[in-house]
């Protein structure tokens, strides 16, 4: 079985999928597993590990009533796309515990008919939820098999926590100083707003918090209104598909990348807001629909893609200008637009391969490992630099007032 499994993930790869090895069973529950052995077994009396497609079919026609619909299909599918004749017991289990396995991709590849690109599409009768989940995979996910993966198996268990906790903390914290300094347009020019603990400041760059504890502050309503609409148009539905753990991972490192290359390129200029991290994400998913504009099928692409840009230029036109125009207290500098360059190059780069690989394992993607090293490469020497580079260079830092 191991050399067959082999072979299916170097015919998989030949395919040009990347897809990784064949996963274990250890999440199907063991009750089925021993049901659905037995029955494989009445067609493998020499306990093989294999059976001819045509018992293969036998078996899920006698027995398909037991199966939910979508892994009927996707069965059938594998059965019909099988050149070899005969279908692997493992991979029968792996695609009954909804992994992914080679033997599915392949089955899509050498070219069924049964999950066609537009079968979502063509589905009726769906609920306002399934039709919500249905647009998210067709905003995020540019191949017809992903989105119909993604479909059948959602089950907003968890639900995008992490980008809807930030947002909550952003527009909390937005308030409490809003009221605290009686301000809620450039917050930055009050006297008093430097001052607090979340900030970035480059004379405090010691207090390594601030690296990323600088996204809960805005100097205004305009920007985190920008900001907070961005990550729940976008940082929300990515969410959903791709899980917590990545996209929190490609926004905190486009916060970090935000700070980390303000220190070196802007020496002298604070921090605040979001954007860092909101950019990582955005430029992330608008590199993914142009390298995959062909499967891309969301409604309106090219206008929409046309506005977000436009947006996002405004707001980093109004961070440029901001950062030069003559501050209220020459002793507080305003804040830097150099985080959101650091933010795109995360999205870019790091989230550009997050996005792209959709439930596969980065740490099997030889580009993967490219990118997170030449970021920690990066972060050295971001570290180095506020270390020594300001005594070196002898910058001059005032206090703030």
């Amino acid at each position: 079985m191991e050399e067959t499994e082999r072979e299916l993930a170097a015919a998989a790869q030949s395919e040009g999928d990347g897809i990784v090895e064949l996963e274990s069973t250890e999440e199907l529950p063991m009750g089925t597993e021993d049901h659905w052995k037995v029955l494989f077994d009445q067609f493998d009396p020499a306990n093989t590990g294999y059976i001819s497609t045509e018992k293969f079919r036998n078996l899920l026609q006698t027995h398909g009533s037991e199966l939910e619909p979508h892994k009927l299909e996707v069965l059938l599918a594998l059965a019909d796309s099988n050149s070899e004749g005969k279908v692997c017991y493992q991979d029968f289990v792996n695609l009954m515990s909804n992994k992914r396995s080679n033997s599915f991709r392949r089955a899509i590849h050498l070219g069924n008919c049964r999950l066609r690109a537009n079968s979502l599409l063509e589905e009726t009768g769906l609920t306002l939820t399934q039709r919500f989940i249905r647009h998210i995979a067709y905003e995020t996910l540019p191949r017809g098999l992903d989105r119909k993966w993604y479909y059948d198996s959602y089950t907003c268990c968890p639900p995008p926590w992490f980008m809807i906790t930030v947002t909550i903390l952003e527009i909390a914290v937005f308030i409490y100083y809003g009221l605290v300094l009686d301000k809620w347009v450039l917050q930055v020019t009050h006297p008093a707003y430097l001052k607090n603990p979340l900030v970035y400041q480059p004379q405090f760059r010691s207090q390594v918090w601030r690296y990323l504890s600088y996204i809960f502050m805005h100097v205004g309503v305009e920007h985190l209104g920008f900001n907070v609409a961005l990550q729940l148009l976008v940082g929300v539905p990515l969410e959903m598909v791709h899980g917590a753990l990545r996209i929190s991972f490609v926004y905190l490192a486009g916060v970090l990348a935000g700070s980390l290359t303000t220190s070196v390129a802007d020496m002298t200029a604070p921090v605040a807001g979001s954007s860092g991290g909101v950019y990582a994400l955005v430029s992330a998913h608008l590199a993914n629909v142009v390298m995959n504009w062909s499967g891309m099928r969301c409604q309106f692409k090219l206008i929409r893609m046309g506005i977000v840009m436009i947006c996002m230029s405004l707001e980093f036109g109004r961070a440029v200008w901001l950062r030069f125009h003559p501050p209220a207290h020459p002793s507080c500098a305003h804040p830097s637009f150099v985080a959101h360059l650091g933010g795109v190059m995360v999205g870019v780069t790091l989230g550009v391969v997050i996005l792209r690989n959709y439930e596969q394992r980065l740490h099997e993607q030889a580009i993967w490992w490219i990118f997170v090293l030449v970021y920690l490469v990066f972060v050295f020497f971001a570290i180095l630099w506020n270390i020594f580079a300001y005594s070196l260079l002898e910058i001059r830092l005032l206090a703030p007032a």
